[in-house]
């Protein structure tokens, strides 16, 4: 998993230049389906975007992984792993949408919620760049989900919102998420000297970005 979307990000890079985008996409819910091969079955992996109502599977799923995500959060209180709380939280996350800085998605296999991933502080203008964060569950942990959903949220980061760039950071000792953002074409461009307090303590993490090569300016 990507530290990154474990983050309480409220920073607000303000307007540099929102390009306008055809019709509503950005606020669109955007849909994927892709098939993968575990072991001798399929699974229906699919990204959309969050909804308040996602907060009672969020909140189920948060309370059964909070020890093996806690390696890679920050400190949560008690009051985080209830529904009321995610319920403000995705309230919150979708007001930020609505001011186009972030595009939230949940993660499902089977049509069942197992992790989100996001695209977390859009800035537009000269940068057109984004970060990006994901988390599954421990059940899903290593099967090739979270490869799927990040493969398909770069597609449509760099297709439908126009973006030129994605950055990705992970916790130095995370092998498996820098696994995942190799599988997807992201390439590490350095280390950052206690970046994020993860965990308790403040952690380096590993910089990763992906360009889009197929870039072209917005019309207009």
């Amino acid at each position: 998993m990507s530290d990154v979307d474990s983050v309480d990000e409220n920073w607000e890079p303000g307007d540099a230049g929102d390009r306008s985008l055809i019709g509503d996409a950005f606020l669109a819910v955007v849909r994927m389906h892709r098939r993968l091969d575990v072991g001798s079955d399929g699974v229906d992996v699919s990204v959309r975007l969050v909804e308040v109502g996602d907060a009672t599977a969020l909140t189920e799923l948060l309370q059964a992984n909070r020890e093996f995500l806690a390696l890679w959060d920050p400190v949560r209180d008690d009051a985080y792993f209830t529904e009321k709380r995610q319920r403000v939280d995705l309230e919150q996350v979708l007001e930020r949408h609505g001011q186009r800085l972030v595009i939230p998605y949940v993660i499902t296999v089977e049509g069942q919620v197992v992790g989100r991933i996001t695209v977390n502080d859009v800035v537009r203008g000269a940068f057109e760049s984004a970060h990006l964060g994901y988390w599954v569950g421990q059940a899903v942990n290593g099967l090739g989900v979270a490869t799927a959903a990040v493969a398909e949220v770069v597609r449509l980061a760099f297709t439908e919102l126009g973006l030129h760039r994605l950055q990705a950071d992970t916790l130095v000792h995370n092998a498996a998420s820098q696994r995942v953002l190799a599988r997807n074409g992201f390439i590490r461009i350095g280390l950052a000297p206690q970046y994020l307090r993860i965990a308790g303590r403040w952690q380096n993490h590993v910089l990763h970005q992906r360009l889009n090569d197929q870039w072209t300016p917005p019309e207009g």
